[in-house]
């Protein structure tokens, strides 16, 4: 999976990319590339990467796809921000 990362080409970021294994926003491409294989192997940060889109103002989570389990985890980290679901 990395040699098929690697392959990629990545673009500058319109906004703020949030990635699992470092909790944060990222506006790099290549930091966004590292961080991408990094989340190959490493932790998943669901609660921190929540908290911190919050903490910079995003007050509204939509989950893409069927199902609603990401809104329910989302809602368990903080009950005052809305949430739903798009197919």
């Amino acid at each position: 999976m990395q040699e098929a990362i690697e392959k990629i080409t990545f673009h500058t970021p319109v906004c703020p990319v949030y990635q699992n294994v470092v909790a944060k926003p990222v506006r790099d491409k290549d930091e966004i590339k590292e961080n991408l294989i990094a989340q190959l192997t490493g932790a998943v940060r669901w609660t921190q990467s929540v908290q911190a889109m919050i903490a910079n103002g995003a007050s509204k989570f939509t989950e893409a796809g069927p199902g609603k389990v990401l809104q329910g985890l989302v809602q368990k980290i903080d009950k005052t921000v809305e949430v739903a679901g798009v197919n």
